[in-house]
C-alpha cells in the first residue's frame, strides 16, 4: 500500500483515511479549471517527445524478443523498481511497454502498433486518449493495465456492460497470466464474496454501473451504525466485521469514456428500497384517463424538453372530473400532480423509444447506447404512471437510501484515465469535471472514409422510403450496409418496410441485446443489410469480407441526427476502420425529434420550405444541424451540472458516508 501511495498520490492530492486508498472530493476552484483549460490549449513540443518515446520502446523490442517467458517477468520486475522511483514517465515506460508488447505477441498473437503505444503512454499520464473507432483501444489498454498492476495498484478496467467486461478479460487472460498477473471479472449476478474475490485480483474488468454500486455498498458497510444504515448493510451483503468489497480506488481505465463520464453522468447511481405504494393503483388509471381527455394547447402546454403544465382551463377541467373520484382527488395539489405526471407519461415518453415492454414490465432504454437498463426506474411516480398507461402491474415506489454521481465517484481515483473515439466535443467539460485532458492519437493507417452529401426529407415516411431504396441500391452492388436508427420503434418500422420489399436484413436493437456480437460480426458480408439502434459501446468490430472490401467497403446510413454529434461520429466510425474503404451519409427528416425539441418553430418551417424532394444545400444543412446540436449539448450540459449540485446538496442533507468518506 505504501508503494502505491508513493507512486500515485501527489503532494497536493487529499487522500481518505478510511480502510482503503482513495482520493477525497477536491474543493471546487473555478479559476483552476479555467487555467487548466487554457494551458491545455497551448502548443507543446509533444510530437518530439512522443517520437523519442517510440524510438526508445522500439529499440528495446529485439532484446525483449530474446528473453524467455521467465525473463520477461524478471525484466518487468526490474522496470517496476524504476517506475516506483521515477513514476510513469518516458524514462521508465519504454522498458515496461516493450516487455508487455512481447508478451502480447506470444500469447495473443497481437503486437501493439506505435499508435497503441502512444495510447498506453497517454493513459498512464492520467489523460483521455481519443483513438478512432477500430484502432485497437482494447489492446492499447493492456499496456497501461499491466504496467500499473505490477506496481501493486488495484487496476479497474471499466467497460459499458457485462458482456464486454467478460469478453475482454477472457481474451487478455493469457497475456496477464504470462506476466504473473491475476485477472477478475465482476458481473451483475455475482454475490458479495465473488465480487470481493474479483476485486482482489491485480486487474479487474467491470462495468461502470457494477463498480459504482459496489463502492456505494462499501460506503454503507463502513459507515457509522444507525437503523437505516443497518438495513443498508444487509442490502450490501455484509456487516461491520467484514472487509470491504473493493481494495481501493487506485487506477481506473475507462473504455468508451465519453459514454460513461458524459452521457451517463446526467443521472446519479442510487441504492433504494421498494416501499408499499400507499396510493390505490386506481389513482394511476384515473389519472391516465383524465390526461387522455385533455386537449393539447388548450388544457395543457408542452415544452421542448418533456415538461408539461396545465393551463387554467385544464385545471378547471380536472377539478370537475375529479369530483367523481373523491379522496386525494379533492386536493388541488395532488390532482394536478397526478395529471401532470400522467401527461408526461403519455406525451413525453414513448414505447420502443424511451422504454420497451419485456416480461410485462416497463424497462428503460438508454438513448445513448440503445441498451435496456432493467434495474432503472423513473422517480416520483412517473414509472408507475407509465406502467398504468401500458396496462402493466403497478410496482411500489422506491425511496433513495444512498447515491453518488459518476462525477464524484470517478473523481476519487488516484489515477483516472480513459479511451474513446469521440472526445474533442466534450474536452472542456471533461477537463472541468474530472481534471482529464484529451490527447488525440494519430491513425495507424490513413483514413479512406468518404462522407457523402447529407439529405433531408420533407416527412418521416419519405425518409424511410428513401433509406430503404438507398440500402437496396448499395447492397445490390455487393457492399454491406449498416443503417443506424434512434429507437427500437424506428428500427422495426424500417425492418417492416425492407421485408415488404423483399430485402433480406438483420435487426439489432434492445430486444436482441444478447445476440448483438454475432449480428455485428456478420455485418461486413457482401450485400448484407443491418439495421441497428445507436452503436455506442457495442465493442465489436465489423470485419469486411474480401469481396466487400473490393466492392467499396461498408456503407453507413444515419437516419436521424442525435442530440450529440459524438454519437453520430460513433456510428460513422463503424466503417473504414484500419485503412479499409467505406462511405457514410445521412438521410433525415425535418420532423425528427432533434429538430422538434431544439429547433425554433420558424427555423424548422423555413427548412421545410427549402426542402425540394430529398435534396438541400449540403452547406446549409450541415450548418443548421451543427447549430441545433450545439443547443442540445448546452441543455444536457446544464442538466449534468444540475445533477452535480443536487448530489452535493444530498450529501450535505443526509451525510451517508460519514466521517470515513468526507
Amino acid at each position: 500500500m505504501s508503494d502505491v501511495r508513493a507512486l500515485l498520490a501527489g503532494r497536493d492530492l487529499p487522500l481518505g483515511d478510511g480502510p482503503y486508498l482513495e482520493r477525497l472530493d477536491p474543493p471546487r476552484r473555478p479559476w483552476e479549471d479555467r487555467l487548466r483549460s487554457l494551458l491545455d490549449r497551448l502548443p507543446r513540443p509533444e510530437h518530439r517527445r512522443a517520437q523519442a518515446f517510440l524510438h526508445a520502446t522500439n529499440g528495446l523490442e529485439a532484446s525483449a524478443r530474446s528473453r524467455t517467458d521467465a525473463a520477461l517477468r524478471t525484466g518487468l520486475d526490474e522496470a517496476v523498481r524504476q517506475i516506483r522511483r521515477h513514476g510513469f514517465d518516458d524514462r521508465t515506460l519504454p522498458a515496461a511497454f516493450a516487455l508487455v508488447r512481447e508478451a502480447s505477441r506470444r500469447t495473443l498473437g497481437m503486437r501493439h502498433h506505435d499508435v497503441q503505444l502512444l495510447a498506453g503512454r497517454t493513459l498512464l499520464r492520467g489523460r483521455l486518449a481519443e483513438m478512432s473507432t477500430g484502432e485497437g483501444k482494447t489492446l492499447a489498454a493492456t499496456l497501461a493495465a499491466c504496467t500499473a498492476a505490477v506496481t501493486g495498484a488495484a487496476v479497474h478496467v471499466v467497460t459499458v456492460n457485462d458482456y464486454l467486461a467478460e469478453r475482454d478479460a477472457e481474451h487478455n487472460r493469457p497475456l496477464f497470466e504470462l506476466l504473473g498477473l491475476s485477472v477478475g471479472v465482476v458481473l451483475q449476478d455475482m454475490d458479495v464474496p465473488g465480487r470481493r474475490q474479483a476485486y482482489a485480483c491485480d486487474i479487474t474488468y467491470v462495468s461502470n454501473k457494477e463498480l459504482t454500486f459496489d463502492y456505494l455498498k462499501d460506503c454503507i458497510a463502513l459507515g457509522e451504525a444507525s437503523a437505516t444504515q443497518q438495513r443498508l448493510r444487509e442490502f450490501a451483503g455484509g456487516g461491520r466485521g467484514e472487509p470491504p468489497i473493493l481494495r481501493g480506488l487506485h487506477v481506473a481505465i475507462i473504455d468508451e469514456a465519453d459514454s460513461v463520464l458524459i452521457d451517463e453522468a446526467g443521472t446519479p447511481l442510487i441504492i433504494s428500497e421498494t416501499l408499499p405504494d400507499d396510493l390505490d393503483p386506481a389513482i394511476y388509471t384515473q389519472a391516465i384517463a383524465l390526461a387522455d381527455s385533455l386537449r393539447p394547447g388548450i388544457d395543457f402546454m408542452s415544452g421542448e424538453h418533456r415538461d408539461v403544465w396545465l393551463t387554467p382551463k385544464g385545471k378547471q377541467a380536472i377539478r370537475k372530473a375529479a369530483d367523481d373520484h373523491g379522496g386525494l382527488w379533492r386536493s388541488p395539489l395532488w390532482r394536478e400532480e397526478f395529471v401532470q405526471k400522467a401527461l408526461s407519461a403519455i406525451h413525453g415518453f414513448q414505447r420502443d423509444q424511451h422504454y420497451i415492454l419485456a416480461d410485462d414490465k416497463v424497462q428503460i432504454v438508454d438513448e445513448s447506447t440503445g441498451r435496456v437498463m432493467p434495474d432503472r426506474t423513473w422517480e416520483r411516480g412517473l414509472h408507475q404512471m407509465i406502467e398504468s398507461k401500458e396496462g402493466c402491474e403497478v410496482t411500489g415506489q422506491r425511496r433513495t437510501l444512498a447515491q453518488i454521481t459518476y462525477q464524484r465517484f470517478f473523481g476519487r481515483y488516484l489515477l483516472l484515465c480513459g479511451m474513446t473515439g469521440t472526445a474533442q466535443e466534450v474536452a472542456a467539460e471533461v477537463g472541468r469535471t474530472y481534471g482529464l485532458a484529451v490527447t488525440r492519437i494519430p491513425l495507424h493507417r490513413p483514413s479512406r472514409r468518404t462522407r457523402l452529401p447529407d439529405r433531408i426529407c420533407a416527412d418521416t415516411s419519405l425518409r424511410w422510403r428513401e433509406v430503404a431504396r438507398r440500402a437496396r441500391e448499395v447492397a445490390a452492388g455487393g457492399r454491406p450496409v449498416l443503417i443506424g436508427t434512434r429507437s427500437v420503434e424506428a428500427s422495426e418500422r424500417l425492418s417492416a418496410l425492407l421485408a415488404g420489399e423483399g430485402a433480406e436484413h438483420t435487426v439489432l436493437n434492445a430486444r436482441q441485446d444478447e445476440a448483438e456480437a454475432e449480428a455485428v460480426s456478420l455485418a461486413g458480408q457482401p450485400g448484407r443489410i443491418t439495421v441497428a439502434t445507436n452503436m455506442a459501446g457495442r465493442g465489436t468490430d465489423i470485419k469486411l469480407d474480401t469481396r466487400s472490401e473490393q466492392a467499396g467497403g461498408l456503407h453507413v446510413i444515419l437516419t436521424e441526427f442525435h442530440e450529440s454529434a459524438r454519437v453520430d461520429r460513433q456510428l460513422f466510425g463503424r466503417c473504414a476502420r484500419q485503412g479499409d474503404p467505406g462511405t457514410t451519409e445521412a438521410i433525415v427528416s425535418v420532423d425528427d425529434e432533434l429538430f422538434r425539441r431544439f429547433a425554433p418553430g420558424p427555423g424548422r418551417a423555413l427548412m421545410a420550405r427549402l426542402v425540394v424532394g430529398t435534396h438541400i444545400s449540403r452547406r446549409w444543412l450541415r450548418a443548421w444541424v451543427t447549430l441545433i446540436q450545439n443547443r442540445a449539448e448546452r441543455h444536457y450540459r446544464s442538466q449534468r451540472s444540475s445533477t452535480q449540485r443536487q448530489d452535493a446538496e444530498w450529501m450535505k442533507a443526509l451525510g451517508f458516508v460519514g466521517k470515513t468518506r468526507k
